[in-house]
């Protein structure tokens, strides 16, 4: 799954190639919650990396039950998320994301924005799992691999329209370059593997001349 709260970037932007399938702006609490189940996100995840798969292939890798995984594909069918791929019967149906990219959107609704805190709360815990065995296993990765592979970290003074560019930019580099390889094996060059890129960005203290939220300005003493 593709996590962006970005509203003008991803691979359905104007301007970008339809080389994957379009994002998905979730904004009710409902379906967020819907969506917040570990099993559920564990299946999109899933079907998002390795493409259609039946309940019994999806169970097999997330080590559930294909009873369970049928069951929480159909939920998954039923917000919008996932449909059959065609072929197959009963759990030997095959099925597919019908979204590659969600945009969760929570922020003019007090309800939602909670949903939407819980949501995200727990994928970016799975993806901090992934990076946490990537740690403990990258020894056994070809070099090459382990050099291209790190973290950085950048402190510097934006504004929220400059960091936001920012983050739009580093959008516009992968996707219309390497979205499609999700969506079609043909495209994938030899070597190649999936790799997770998490970008995390948000202000260490509140704005420069602005006083955070329910707080008085400082440069407004109070007359006596």
């Amino acid at each position: 799954m593709t996590l962006d709260d970005s509203p003008d970037t991803g691979p359905d932007r104007p301007g970008t190639k339809r080389n994957a399938l379009a994002s998905r702006q979730v904004s009710d609490a409902q379906t967020m919650r819907a969506l917040s189940h570990p099993v559920r996100i564990a299946i999109f995840e899933t079907l998002g990396v390795e493409g259609p798969m039946t309940a019994t292939e999806v169970g097999e890798r997330i080590g559930e039950s294909p009873t369970t995984c049928s069951f929480h594909l159909r939920q998954l069918a039923k917000y919008g998320f996932v449909e059959e791929a065609g072929g197959g019967k009963g759990r030997a149906r095959p099925w597919r994301m019908k979204s590659l990219n969600i945009a969760i959107r929570g922020h003019d609704d007090p309800e939602a924005e909670l949903a939407a805190d819980v949501l995200t709360g727990m994928i970016l815990e799975r993806q901090r799992d992934r990076y946490r065995t990537w740690q403990n296993i990258k020894a056994a990765y070809p070099r090459e691999w382990r050099e291209a592979a790190g973290e950085s970290e950048y402190v510097v003074y934006l504004t929220s329209a400059e960091l936001k560019q920012i983050r739009g930019a580093v959008n516009e580099l992968v996707y219309p370059s390497f979205a499609e390889r999700l969506t079609d094996p043909s495209k994938r060059p030899p070597g190649s593997a999936p790799v997770e890129m998490l970008l995390l960005s948000y202000p260490l203290s509140p704005p420069t001349g602005n006083p955070p939220a329910g707080t008085a300005p400082t440069d407004n003493p109070r007359s006596t």
